[in-house]
């Protein structure tokens, strides 16, 4: 394990210039280039509260920044989950040309996610401090940990997602399927505690995203540091799929290059 991680880090400058391609390629020839990255959150924030404010009778100062931040997690979940599927195939030219280890694909994938990630947690930061005050130091700074739940979260999907369609095509059109399901299930756009008033508390019980929604949410809507438990869960959560995604990827990384 040891040689392995120390092999990614030997290849960091091949991955790192591959995140840096896809970034330029996503708004080569845009006029308003990454400024894209900051007017889609804002725009769908602004559609969402205008319509679900009014709904479920929220205020919008505290309702915007909660609309920001479940649209900005579950764009990076759903874009690693999607987009995914495809990051062996993508990857297919360097693969039978380079012999890197390929837990550097889904890190490509992860990193250049994260990027968009990071632009839109500093608008919802902005929005909340607009709407709900400054959320305090110690509140901001657990905002550190969390987002490293996130990306291991985010590199275990894409991972998972990319063998499982190496070997199953038809992955990718049950995700789809899967994704458009899971937004209706997910508090993004809506109140979570509109679920559990309706007894519907074991969806959000079981679904692994809220707790990475919690974490974000907290400092930023509460001015508190989550606790203990919900980092836990979260732990346990990033950690179960790291698992199951490093070890399918150890099995079966050698014989992978035959099915692409």
């Amino acid at each position: 394990m040891t040689d392995y991680l120390n092999e990614i880090w030997r290849t960091r400058f091949f991955w790192m210039s591959l995140v840096r391609m896809d970034l330029r390629a996503k708004y080569r020839g845009s006029a308003l280039g990454m400024g894209w990255s900051l007017i889609q959150p804002i725009a769908m924030t602004t559609v969402f509260c205008g319509v679900s404010a009014t709904l479920f009778h929220q205020e919008i100062a505290s309702f915007a920044p909660y609309v920001m931040t479940g649209l900005t997690l579950w764009s990076f979940f759903s874009q690693c989950t999607s987009m995914g599927c495809y990051i062996f195939h993508q990857a297919e030219a360097y693969i039978r040309q380079h012999p890197a280890p390929m837990a550097i694909y889904p890190i490509r994938l992860m990193l250049a996610n994260t990027f968009h990630l990071l632009i839109a947690l500093s608008l919802a930061i902005a929005l909340s401090i607009w709407g709900t005050g400054f959320p305090g130091i110690l509140p901001l700074l657990s905002l550190v940990p969390s987002l490293l739940l996130i990306m291991i979260m985010g590199w275990s999907i894409s991972c998972l997602l990319g063998i499982l369609n190496v070997y199953f095509r038809d992955v990718k059109h049950i995700t789809e399927v899967a994704l458009q399901i899971l937004m209706y299930l997910t508090p993004i756009w809506y109140p979570e505690q509109l679920l559990r008033e309706k007894g519907l508390s074991w969806l959000v019980n079981a679904n692994p995203i809220v707790p990475f929604l919690t974490l974000v949410r907290t400092p930023l809507l509460t001015h508190e540091v989550p606790s203990v438990e919900m980092y836990g869960l979260a732990t346990i959560i990033a950690g179960g799929f790291f698992l199951l995604a490093a070890l399918n990827l150890r099995q079966r990384e050698s014989r992978l290059i035959f099915f692409l």
